[in-house]
């Protein structure tokens, strides 16, 4: 089963570069200006530049519809990640709007309702799995998989939260087919936003393809 990689948290230039020649799918840049790992002044045309074969992919919380799609437009974005509260009405537009992968993050924990997931079916192209947090994502904790057992519908999804090189022999035990990609940051970080290659090298080699 093919797992693609996304790489997020993505700030610092050198570092950007380091991460893009190990060619994960995707990458992310958080635009949500309440992270760590907020893209603050890193050059729209840096980004733009970027090797064409890795999705670009901003990532948002509860942003308006017009910013979203400026920065879509100004940054090259080839996929926006939502990680708000942003409604299925508000994936419709975006994708009416822009010829992008829309991704929709959820929050999982025991108490989690998958089917609120089904207002979203028609609307996004992906959903994400991520710890259900306060924070929007990132906490560096993983929930628990099993609850995906619950998830019935046919969508494909990121699966994020918390993922260390400890947690690859789990994901490999995964065969659900909807399983897309995987979602690394923290974990894999020397610092917020700088990421440790050598550790992202022994993700990639230890993954089964």
């Amino acid at each position: 089963m093919d797992k693609r990689l996304k790489v997020c948290g993505m700030k610092v230039p050198s570092n950007i570069e380091m991460v893009a020649d190990l060619q994960p799918d995707y990458m992310g840049f958080i635009f949500y200006n309440g992270s760590k790992r907020f893209i603050a002044d890193l050059s729209a045309q840096f980004v733009k530049d970027l090797p064409s074969n890795i999705k670009k992919t901003g990532v948002f919380v509860n942003e308006e519809l017009r910013t979203v799609v400026e920065r879509v437009l100004e940054y090259g974005l080839y996929a926006v990640q939502l990680h708000g509260n942003e409604s299925a009405n508000y994936c419709s537009q975006l994708k009416a709007l822009l010829d992008i992968e829309v991704i929709k993050a959820f929050g999982i924990d025991e108490q989690f309702d998958f089917e609120q997931l089904e207002a979203y079916a028609d609307s996004v192209d992906y959903f994400l799995f991520d710890t259900q947090t306060p924070d929007h994502g990132g906490s560096g904790r993983t929930f628990n998989w099993e609850l995906l057992q619950k998830y019935v519908l046919d969508k494909p999804y990121f699966l994020s939260g918390g993922i260390d090189l400890e947690s690859i022999d789990e994901i490999n035990r995964i065969k659900d087919v909807r399983f897309y990609a995987i979602d690394i940051n923290s974990k894999f970080e020397l610092e917020p936003g700088l990421k440790d290659i050598d550790k992202l090298i022994d993700f990639k080699n230890m993954l089964s393809y």
